[in-house]
């Protein structure tokens, strides 16, 4: 008798890129380090140009055992009205971007203003999620993983 319980079945053979990883590099990205720092890079996409400009995401909470989280988003208060409209649509945006459901909520929090300096936190965030995978390369035994990772996680703008 075989254990089918862990099987997946896929069409067409395909799989996400997610399930191809190593068991120590899911760690990192269930940790949604990397998916905040997509986000915070692609927030003009996801949004468009005029709800960037009154929006900001703060944060991403991730959900137990590899369940989607929740998306904390900045916005200057009296425009709260334009996200909560289209929140769905950003949330599916966000979940097609990243091929899996990574967020099901979006949670606004307003402010008098928006945050200034949401460049410098953007690039400081990128840095630190590519020190931080950097680290964790040296886990995995294959070398040829090892360099097309290495290759991938210096791509990250």
């Amino acid at each position: 008798m075989k254990n089918n319980i862990n099987q997946k079945t896929y069409i067409q053979g395909l799989r996400s890129f997610k399930d191809t990883l190593p068991k120590n590099i899911k760690k990192v990205f269930n940790k949604k380090g990397h998916a905040y720092s997509e986000i915070l890079n692609n927030w003009k996409y996801f949004v468009g140009e005029k709800i960037s400009k009154i929006s900001f995401p703060i944060s991403l909470k991730p959900g137990a055992k590899n369940t989607p989280g929740t998306l904390f988003v900045n916005v200057i208060r009296g425009n709260e009205i334009d996200l909560e409209y289209k929140k769905n649509f950003f949330i599916e945006k966000i979940n097609g971007y990243f091929g899996y459901k990574i967020i099901n909520a979006l949670h606004i929090k307003t402010s008098n203003k928006i945050i200034e300096e949401s460049d410098k936190l953007v690039k400081n965030f990128s840095n630190k999620a590519k020190e931080k995978l950097k680290k964790n390369l040296d886990t995995i035994d294959n070398k040829n993983l090892r360099k097309s990772l290495s290759k991938l996680i210096n791509s990250i703008k």
